[in-house]
């Protein structure tokens, strides 16, 4: 098995990243945390979200950043930050969000969350004056300690919709 590679996500990558995108979300929230969303409500989410076409468009969105975790040509993490668009009366789009940050299953602790993480922030810091923003779920524990941690605070709350159904999200700032 070779080196685990962070690098920059390109089109080529758009398939793979949606695979890894909708797995990712299923092993997470409905295995994982065993949210029951209506079979309807979570595939429309997941082909909104993760087909071919919307993962395209998301790579060439102007002022964003994709990033991969590769090994022997499979990916197993990614992050993306772009213009904010949480919806927060304070936040602006000249802000910057993280907007993703998924390691698949078999990824989970060999560090690829917290080296995207980091590396997402310093590209944030350095394409913004503002505040860093994040959306996280409500009953995501986890992922909240490991933001505080990199001083982001609550600072709201929104209804995430999954189709119809909505999760209740907490938004993070720092700064």
């Amino acid at each position: 098995m070779t080196e685990i590679v962070i690098r920059p996500a390109r089109m080529e990558d758009a398939a793979a990243l949606g695979a890894l995108g909708r797995q990712t979300f299923v092993d997470t929230f409905v295995e994982g945390f065993g949210i029951p969303y209506p079979e309807a409500d979570l595939n429309a989410f997941l082909d909104a979200s993760f087909d071919v076409e919307p993962t395209l468009k998301k790579l060439a969105e102007p002022g964003a950043a994709w990033w991969v975790a590769e090994r022997d040509g499979e990916l197993l993490a990614f992050a993306n930050a772009g213009p904010n668009g949480l919806p927060h009366p304070e936040a602006r789009p000249e802000h910057m969000e993280l907007r993703r940050l998924y390691v698949s299953k078999a990824a989970q602790g060999l560090g690829l969350g917290t080296k995207l993480l980091t590396l997402s922030l310093n590209w944030m810091e350095a394409h913004t004056q503002g505040p860093l923003w994040i959306g996280v779920w409500s009953g995501n524990d986890k992922a909240q300690r490991l933001y505080a941690a990199y001083g982001f605070e609550k600072a709201g709350e929104y209804d995430y919709p999954v189709g119809a159904w909505r999760d209740r999200e907490f938004i993070l700032r720092r700064g």
